[in-house]
């Protein structure tokens, strides 16, 4: 028993009366901002337009919004400077994607597509005049042409004919196109 306590008076003298057992380490190089951790700040919500449906910042496809780092989140600013936030600061800018639209909404195209197709009035809104009339002079193709152009507008796949994009809800339906190119990363199969 007396072994036992003469090795902890040890190790404690050790560890603590030397200096250099318990002593901090020495502080890490503090990261940049922009490259916290999810869980190390909050972004808050990007203003939208009303009549677009899109961040009111929206250029180029890209919107920035304000960035707040968690409380008590030592981390090196834009300017070089370091600082410990306290949750209400804005800390950094992110971006977040948006897309260009003009003025055709979603809604008003499905609707046409599933009431007035018949007619070509779906395809006379969305700038394609020649479908319009070849579909109203034909009865929307005798049926089948309306059917098909309605599928192709509810699935998103026929748009304006400007090339934007449907005005659609901030947090509506939207369908986004997945794409393989050479650039795809693709994933080996493993041999059995």
């Amino acid at each position: 028993m007396a072994a036992l306590v003469g090795r902890l008076l040890l190790l404690l003298v050790f560890c603590c009366g030397s200096g250099s057992g318990l002593r901090p380490t020495e502080a890490e190089e503090t990261q940049d901002c922009r490259h916290l951790r999810l869980g190390q700040f909050l972004c808050r919500d990007p203003k939208i337009d009303e009549s677009t449906q899109e961040p009111e910042n929206c250029r180029d496809g890209a919107a920035s919004v304000d960035c707040l780092p968690a409380p008590n989140v030592t981390c090196r600013l834009s300017n070089g400077t370091e600082v410990r936030f306290s949750g209400e600061e804005v800390g950094f800018n992110r971006t977040v994607a948006c897309r260009n639209v003009t003025g055709y909404s979603y809604k008003v195209a499905v609707a046409l597509s599933l009431f007035l197709g018949w007619l070509g009035a779906d395809r006379f809104y969305l700038g394609y005049p020649a479908l319009g009339l070849l579909k109203f002079c034909t009865v929307g193709f005798c049926g089948i042409g309306t059917l098909i152009d309605f599928i192709l507008i509810a699935m998103q796949i026929v748009g304006p004919a400007d090339g934007s994009s449907y005005i659609v809800d901030y947090y509506g339906a939207r369908l986004s196109r997945l794409s393989i190119t050479n650039e795809t990363y693709r994933k080996p199969h493993l041999s059995l």
